[in-house]
């Protein structure tokens, strides 16, 4: 069995990569523990192939990883909406607006992963972090709240989260965006990793958190 898995999307908006899957696919290349999935950054596919991984790997823990060109650090999300209004058309050309991740689902959905904890633990190493509250309402809200709404009713006992990385530099060369290595977000989703499989309650301290 998996103890692990990672996911992460292709490159979407015009970006001929993305880093979430370049870290997760660092990570996984030296973890024997972990497998990686591309997820596609289409609304109508990206929750299919998120669950047919699942029901393949049958892991302990799933952490989807997604872009967040902008931000500084990586930050470990901490409740996905059941809400998609898409700013941009998706890979497929769809851009839904007001419409629910799933019909007659929660508001909300809280992650599962100490995701206090792992900022601590990332901030330690030496690495930018902090805690997001929100998730957007694009493909990676999606997945989040999707992802949720899998464990929550399908595959109890199966821990998961999200967590958003910055722009690699070579993305932000072309803006004023912040950015971080991708060797270096593989190693803050490593300690994600590791402190997911390792604690199970979260810190009650603040937490540097991004609003």
């Amino acid at each position: 069995m998996t103890s692990v898995l990672l996911t992460g999307f292709e490159p979407f908006g015009g970006e001929r990569v993305n880093p979430s899957w370049q870290a997760v696919s660092l990570l996984t290349g030296r973890r024997h523990d972990t497998v990686a999935v591309e997820l596609p950054c289409v609304f109508s596919r990206s929750l299919v192939t998120l669950r047919d991984s699942i029901d393949e790997y049958r892991p302990d823990l799933v952490i989807c990883v997604g872009q967040a060109g902008g931000r500084p650090d990586v930050t470990p999300e901490r409740v996905a909406i059941n809400l998609i209004d898409a700013r941009i058309p998706d890979n497929a050309g769809s851009q839904p607006v007001d419409v629910p991740v799933i019909p007659g689902g929660p508001n909300a959905y809280f992650t599962t992963l100490p995701v206090k904890a792992c900022v601590t633990g990332i901030k330690d190493a030496g690495l930018p972090a902090s805690v997001s509250h929100t998730a957007g309402t694009y493909v990676c809200n999606q997945v989040f709240y999707g992802l949720m709404h899998l464990l929550d009713n399908d595959f109890p006992g199966v821990r998961g989260g999200f967590v958003h990385v910055p722009y690699t530099p070579e993305q932000a060369a072309r803006t004023t965006a912040p950015s971080l290595a991708v060797h270096r977000a593989a190693e803050a989703l490593e300690i994600i990793v590791d402190t997911a499989l390792s604690v199970t309650e979260d810190l009650s301290t603040p937490a540097g958190t991004l609003h």
